[in-house]
Parts: structure tokens; sequence; C-alpha cells
């Protein structure tokens, strides 16, 4: 079959991209991380960059972490529980913190043993002083500070010991001056010198190191300023210090350090060991695989092409590349195989010959080698340093004329016309308990099964599993001139009412990337979906419970994507095993519990820090997605598989709760609200989840007709819980105790959960949710990514749809500002901040995007409950309510004109928009179809 000339590919494909608006595009090659371009199928990720002298895919495999199955919680922790639960009632919640500090958080790994090893090789690093260092081999230039740590700067996976040398010059003026010497934090520990003279040390990230020199240790003009810094685990380096005060500067003492000298920005550093003892963790870290380089020749810049476009085509789930360059026009095309389980490339020409490019892997990991597999393919495999599971990835080449080689290092591809590219990885991981696969034999296998395969064959296969899940889904807001801006620059411009189209837009990304990241058969999208570059991530890319991972499924059933809740609903089953221990050892009760993070080996006991890290309703939490599947679904079977893991949380709370001597309430003793306010007894947050668990618990149970004995003692149990508290300001209280601040604006919401996610404070409870309105308003409109994603929900359920419209416009800023901070909103490829980058952002942003729009937890069907001035008009097709409909509806000029219900159970529909009310009797399989006065058409 002969091809269509590549220009006119082009051409058409420019074409259809101005007609496209689900597209991401842009007119640069990836610069950074978060420019670069998602793939990913659930099980494999890639991260493409578009590079014209190099492409780059980063690419991971999502059991590839640190750590190992093992024990998580500690034995006979529960000893301390009566002492724990009598200290927060006497007031004394320091005491308790420190003792729960001691023997009440989960077992670390490496834990044993582990100081001894410090010690020992603390001594040895630190016997090397500065004369030493000064004379080491090696030294190389870095840009200081590290925000981020070194590791943003090319030191990824490096722990140890680092020595970092830089110099100022000593103005005249202050000759017989002491100095002070500004380095911001440090991560971990330093000694500082100053002309080979220590002149101060320190350890602690919180520490802001400002060193006095004595005028003794001063020298005249050049003085040279040498650190050497300790770092055991995740992060490290001179990471500077976020307040106005500079850093890097030294001034005379008692001086205005607006008038120092700055130290050079000649930095340099010498790695002295890199081989600290492993450092005891409380869990595992998700880690990046590897990296596919594609190095062309002659590796020209981008400044010497033409007509140079990158885009992600959310409708085909493919990232396209193209460009001209010395008048050959060259596309790549890049999409991730959910049938296959392969990431599939192809590079074209518009002539014959012009593909030559040198392919290699690329690795963070410490332990790892490439090797040739066969004439057509290299290999890659890596083992992780923290831990027992190891990878292997294959990258195969088929080349249409042209010459293709292989070493060990590296694949070759001279003069062809045409290549295909196929990348397959796999781990030795089998489950939460076991580690003994063969990831040589099942990479291996899955190229088997898609080399030799055309790509247009694999990419209409791809396209047959992916585009019925995307594409159950439509959403417009209307259009405006800024849509055809390329993606980056439409965000700098965003506003509601200039592109409202890009909310459209950042809602089906959302979409996008929960297809991406979480599929039957794979493991639930983490704090970074499946993405991740870094060997310390922050905080582990884990599976945070006290709203992370719940938020990551928030836009799954009612944005048409049900069945990428799988793999979550495979984690809880998982968890609920391991949390019985965890419920057993550290609270001598039933059931299951998990506390406010878990990982790939399932932990559940407590972890951090005593302050934050005893928080006792994440499985309880993690039941309410349970609940939500069989509502939106109507599907009893599942409801059945999965009602003991609700049963067996609900037992947990039985035995935990305790009854308050002062109010006589049953109370949740000891938790948190979640990071804030430390230890403490009876947060709200805790009582609104627990009474909502007892109560879809009983649903569950009447609705299978089993425990009919339990459904009554949970409902007793409900109406004895601490209630909803309005406190002095006019507030919804987060604790018992009325102490809420009104200026407080931290990041979690915590105590609104009985508004969104929760079921808690219905609407018709006036006085309660008004208090909560009131919380909300005075914690503020900024925030965190995913904070901002959740105060659009709560505000959508309190159905003021400006107020939601105002805080997404919020989200969708951008996170990086013009002095190279970042802050919470979005990055050029749309990834929500925290910052950094957290995915949960973008799947809260579009499930309230869909609350705005549709909700129906109070039993019926609200129709445009917070639809916002700025969306005048819009159409959205494929909305999910629970009862099982499929609900389609139309508006002009703020008021609705059409409405479509498919009911896929046959269960009675009740209706209401405004003060406008239909009751429907439906069929399963019929559409009913009704005018904007809900008159039946």
């Amino acid at each position: 079959m002969l091809r269509p000339p590549l220009l006119l590919l082009l051409f058409l494909s420019l074409a259809a991209k101005a007609q496209q608006p689900l597209t991401l595009w842009y007119t640069n090659p990836a610069e950074k991380w978060t420019d670069a371009l998602p793939l990913g199928n659930g099980r494999l990720g890639a991260m493409v960059f578009g590079g014209v002298g190099q492409e780059r895919l980063q690419f991971n495999e999502t059991t590839l972490w640190t750590g190992r199955p093992r024990p998580y919680a500690r034995p006979g922790a529960a000893q301390q529980l009566p002492q724990l639960r009598q200290l927060l009632a006497q007031g004394k919640q320091a005491e308790a913190e420190a003792l729960a500090a001691a023997h009440f958080m989960g077992l670390k790994d490496h834990e044993e043993g582990y100081e001894p090893l410090k010690a020992a090789w603390l001594q040895k690093v630190k016997a090397v002083g500065a004369p030493q260092a000064l004379a080491a081999t090696g030294w190389q230039l870095i840009s200081i500070p590290t925000p981020n740590g070194w590791e943003a700067a090319g030191l990824d996976g490096l722990d140890g010991a680092v020595w970092f040398r830089t110099s100022f010059e000593l103005p005249a003026a202050w000759a017989g001056k002491d100095l002070t010497l500004s380095l911001g934090r440090i991560r971990d520990q330093d000694l500082t010198y100053v002309n080979g003279q220590l002149i101060g040390s320190d350890e602690g990230i919180s520490k802001k190191r400002r060193y006095r020199v004595p005028t003794a240790a001063l020298k005249a003009g050049r003085n040279e300023v040498l650190i050497q810094v300790i770092n055991y685990y995740d992060k490290g380096g001179l990471i500077g210090v976020k307040e106005q005060q500079p850093v890097f500067v030294a001034y005379p003492e008692g001086a205005d350090p607006a008038t120092g000298v700055a130290l050079s920005p000649a930095w340099q550093y010498w790695v002295q060991d890199r081989e600290p003892p492993l450092t005891p963790t409380f869990q595992a870290s998700y880690q990046p695989f590897g990296d596919v380089l594609l190095d062309f020749a002659p590796a020209n810049t981008p400044f010497s092409t033409r007509h140079y476009e990158r885009r992600l085509d959310l409708q085909q789930a493919k990232v396209l590349t193209v460009y001209n360059l010395a008048g050959t026009a060259f596309t790549r095309e890049f999409f991730a195989s959910y049938p296959r389980n392969a990431i599939v490339g192809r590079l074209l020409a518009n002539g014959k010959g012009l593909i030559t490019f040198k392919a290699r892997f690329g690795s963070p990991h410490q332990s790892r080698k490439t090797y040739r597999v066969d004439d057509h393919t290299l290999a890659l495999a890596v083992q992780v340093r923290d831990g027992v599971l190891r990878g292997v990835s294959y990258l195969r080449v088929a080349a249409r004329n042209g010459k293709v080689t292989v070493t060990d290092q590296q694949l070759q591809v001279e003069g062809a016309d045409e290549v295909t590219l196929y990348l397959t990885a796999a781990t030795n991981y089998e489950s939460y308990q076991k580690t003994d696969a063969d990831p040589e034999k099942r990479a291996a296998e899955t190229m088997r099964g898609v080399s030799g395969q055309r790509f247009d064959k694999l990419l209409q296969e791809h396209l047959r599993d992916y585009q019925p899940q995307f594409n159950a889904y439509s959403l417009d807001l209307g259009h405006t001139p800024n849509e055809q801006l390329p993606t980056d620059e439409r965000i700098l411009k965003f506003s509601p009412t200039t592109d409202p189209a890009l909310l459209a837009l950042y809602q089906q990304y959302g979409r996008y990337l929960l297809i991406a990241s979480s599929r039957p058969g794979g493991q639930p999208a983490n704090l970074q979906g499946l993405w991740n570059e870094s060997l310390t991530p922050s905080w582990g890319s884990k599976y945070t419970t006290n709203i992370n991972l719940q938020m990551n499924y928030w836009p799954a059933e009612m944005l048409g994507l049900s069945a990428c809740t799988a793999p979550l609903f495979g984690l809880i089953g998982e968890a609920a095993e391991a949390g019985k221990v965890t419920a057993k050892e550290h609270y001598n009760a039933g059931g299951w519990m998990l506390h406010h993070n878990t990982d790939l080996w399932r932990g559940t006991a407590p972890i951090n820090a005593s302050n934050h890290g005893i928080w006792v309703t994440g499985a309880a939490w993690l039941t309410q997605p349970v609940w939500e599947h069989y509502q939106f679904t109507q599907d009893k079977e599942f409801l059945r598989q999965h009602y003991p893991v609700m049963k067996q949380a609900s037992q947990f709370f039985l035995d935990f709760l305790v009854r308050d001597a002062r109010t006589g309430w049953l109370i949740s003793t000891p938790s948190n609200s979640p990071e804030h306010g430390g230890l403490v007894a009876g947060p709200t947050m805790d009582h609104q989840i627990i009474r909502d668990l007892f109560k879809t618990t009983s649903a569950a149970a009447e609705v299978l007709g089993v425990d009919a004995e339990l459904r009554q003692q949970l409902q007793e149990k409900a109406r004895q819980l601490a209630p909803n508290q309005i406190g002095k300001h006019g507030q919804l209280q987060e604790w018992l105790e009325d102490k809420d601040d009104p200026q407080d604006t931290h990041r979690h919401v915590s105590h609104l959960w009985g508004v969104f996610p929760g079921t808690d404070i219905p609407w018709a409870d006036q006085k309660t949710t008004q208090a909560a309105r009131t919380s909300l308003t005075q914690r503020g409109d900024e925030g965190t990514g995913w904070s901002l994603a959740w105060k659009v929900n709560l505000w959508a359920r309190l159905r003021d749809g400006n107020h939601a419209l105002h805080i997404l416009e919020n989200l969708l800023s951008p996170a990086e500002t013009g002095s190279g901070s970042e802050r919470g909103g979005v990055y050029r490829n749309l990834f929500d901040a925290h910052p950094p980058f957290q995915i949960d952002g973008n799947f809260g942003g579009a499930a309230g995007m869909a609350e705005m729009l549709l909700q129906s937890h109070a039993g019926y069907l609200d129709v445009l409950p917070a639809l916002p001035a700025a969306w005048p008009a819009g159409e959205v097709r494929g909305l999910r309510a629970r009862g099982g409909f499929v609900v389609s509806l139309r508006w002009q000029a703020g008021k609705l004109t059409g409405l479509e219900i498919k009911s896929e159970s046959g269960q009675p529909c009740e209706v209401r928009y405004g003060d406008k009310k239909l009751t429907l009797n439906t069929k399963a399989g019929k559409t009913y179809k009704l005018n904007g006065e809900l008159q039946p058409l």
C-alpha cells in the first residue's frame, strides 16, 4: 500500500489539530519533565519529550518500588493505648505524642542494628577534613541552590557525603569584623568551613544555617567556603530557604543581610562517599525504571527546525512530534498499548533512507546494565538499591530498509525509510507477599506478543480498546479564539470567560490520565499516577489515604470510567488483609484498619510522626468507593464480593470507639485531623467518616439481606457518635473543643468531609451547612493543587458555582512563576502542582466540574446545581448518576433546555431542577427525554 507523502500527512495533521479541541500541543520540545507529555496503559508509563537532536522517553513500570514484603505493625503497641487515651483526655498532648513516637509507630525497614552502622559510617566520612577534600580530584560544577534536592541537579539517587565549595570577596571596609554566613536550609547535616576553619555544623532540614565567622578565620580578598553535606536518605543538598532574607551571602554580624556580599555562583562539588547504611524507612517509594534515548545525527538544535509541533491527542491517546529539518519533514508517533502491555513508536520521514539514529537506555539506578538480546533488541536490567525488586526492559526496532546493528550499549539504525519501536518492561513482583517472578522471561514474552506487528495494526487495536472508554463522555462549554493557541500559552492567558474550552480540555485530560494510570491488572494510580522520574519522589509517590488516593478516583464513576477502579479495589482487598494485623497489634481490635499511607507492600501501620501519622479512618474512607461503585452500577454481585471489607472496617470501630467522660458521646481516640493540630481525641472528620461507614455498611447489608443484628448495632452506635458542632465563630468545629482559628488557612479542610465527599451534612441541614460554608470561607481560596481541587467540589456541593469556578481558575493558574518558584496550579503539560507534581489535583478538578453539572448523592438527580454565570451555554453527554443512570443535558442562557436519562438498571428516578421535580418509574435500557421544564418529550 502506498503511503501519502509525509508533507501531506503533516498538513492534514495540522488541519486536524485546528478542528480538534481535545489536544495538548506545543511549538517547542520539552525542556523539563513537567513539560513532557504522558502516555500510559495502567502498567507502563512514559513521558515523551519531543526533542529534535535527542528524543527522550522516561518510563516507569508500576510495580518497581523500593522495599520488600515484611511486618509493618509493631507487636504489642496496643499496650500503650490506655495511657495514650488518658493523656489526651487530660489535655497532655505533648506527652501523648512523645509516648506514641517511642512505642506506638509502625516498624521501620532496616531498623534493627542501624545506629551502630550509622555511627561507624559517620566516623569514617568525618575523618576526611577540609585539606583532604580540597586535595581531591574530580570536582565538578553544580548550580546552587537545589530547592528540590541535589537530585534535580543531576545527582539522582545519591545518598552519602558530598563536599561543596565556593568563595566570596571580603570588602576592605569589613576588616576586623566578625561575619555571618547565611546558607539557608540544608539536607540533612553539614560541617561548614571558611578558609579551612570549621565555623559551624547543624542537622535537620528545618534549620536555617547562619554561622558566625570570626575575624581570625577571614583574610583579605578571596575567602574559600567549603561545606561537607551528609545525607542519609531521600533528597540532599543546599536547598536555600523560603523567606525574604537573602541566603548564600556573607555580612557583618548584626548588619542587614541585604547589604552582604553574595557567594560566588560558581559552586563545585565532590562526591566523597555514596554508600551510607540503608536508612530505616516506614514505607517504600515508587521508582523510575529508565529512559529510552534516541540520538539523531547530526544532533541539530531546535533553532534549525521549522514547523515544529508536539502534541498529545486525547482521543487517540497518542503523542505526535512533527518538524522540518533542512528540508526534510520528520514525524514521530508513540502510544501505550493496553492489549499488548507495550509502548509502541514509529519514526517517519518524507524520503527514502533518511532515518538514522542511535538508541540507548539510561537509568538512574546505580545497579544497572544494558546488553544485546538479538540483532534487533537491546535490554536494560535494574535493581533497586533499597529492596528486593529488579526489572528488565526490552527495546526492539523494526526498520524498513536501512541497516540495524546492536551492541551491549546501543542499538543503531542507519538509512531507514521507516522505523517501528517496541518497548516492554517487567519486574519480579508477584504480589505484596511474593517477589519470585522472572522479569526477563516476562519482558521477553511480552515482546514476542508485540514485535513484528505493524504499527498501524497495533494502533487500531489500541484505539478499539481505548476509545469506547474515552468517547463515552463529552463536554462543550463554548469556544473562543484562545482555543487555537498552544497549550502553554493558553495556561498563561487563561480565564473562564476567555477560554472556557480549556476547562473542558482539563476535565477530559483528567479522564485520560485515569485511563492511562489505572487499568485492570495493574496497580492503582499513586500520588503521581504511574509517572515518576526520581529515585526520591516527594512523599515516596505512595498511596496517601487521608485524601489523595481517594481523590484519584473521585471522577471514575461520574465520568464513565468505572472500569478504572478495579486496581483500587484490588489494593483495598489486600490492605484489608494486612490491616487486620495492625488492628490487632496497635488497637487490640477486630476487623481491619489503615492509617494515612500505604505502599506496594500494603503497609497499614502508623508512619512518619506521631503528631500526624496516627490517623485511624483510612480503611473506613476506602470503603466509600466500594459503596459508590455499587450505587452507580447497581452491581449486586460486586457488592456481595466486597461487602466483607465494609463489614470488617465497621467491626474495627465497634471495638475501637470509646465513650468520652465529659460529653458521653462515642469518640475516636487517639487520632488526628489530617496533618493539622497534632494527636487528639475526637476529630470531627473521624466521626463523619465513621457515621457514613456505619450507614453504608448497614445499607449494603440490607441490599444483600444479611447481618440484620449487625445493622441494628451499627445504626445504634452511629446515633451515639459525637455530632457535628458549631463553634463560636459560626464555624463547623474541626475538633471536639471549640478552638478553630478563623485566620487559619491550612491546606486540609478535613472537617468538611461530611459535605464532600461524604454525605454526613445533608443540604437540608441548613444550619450545619452554613457552618461548613463559614469554615470553608475562612480557609481561603488559595492552596496546594489537590487542596484547590477539594474546594472546587465543596463549593459545588454548597451550590455556589461562581465560587467553584473561581477556585478552578486558581487550579489552572501557572505553577511556575517568573522567579523560578512554584505554587499550586498546573505545569505546562497540565499536570497538577502540589507543588511539586501530584496527580490528585487533576482528578479532583475533573470531579469538581462534574459536581457542578449534576449531583446524585442525596437520592435524586440534581441537575445544574452549581452552574456558574461564566458558563451560559453548554452541553454534556455521558454523565453517570447513582441508581444506574446515564445523563446528558443542554443549557442556554444559564437555563436547562434539554435532558436525557438512560436507565441501565430500571430503578425509580427522581429528577430536580431548581424548584421543579419529576419522578420516573424507569425500565432498564430505556432513555427518557425531558425539556427544560422537566416535561417528557
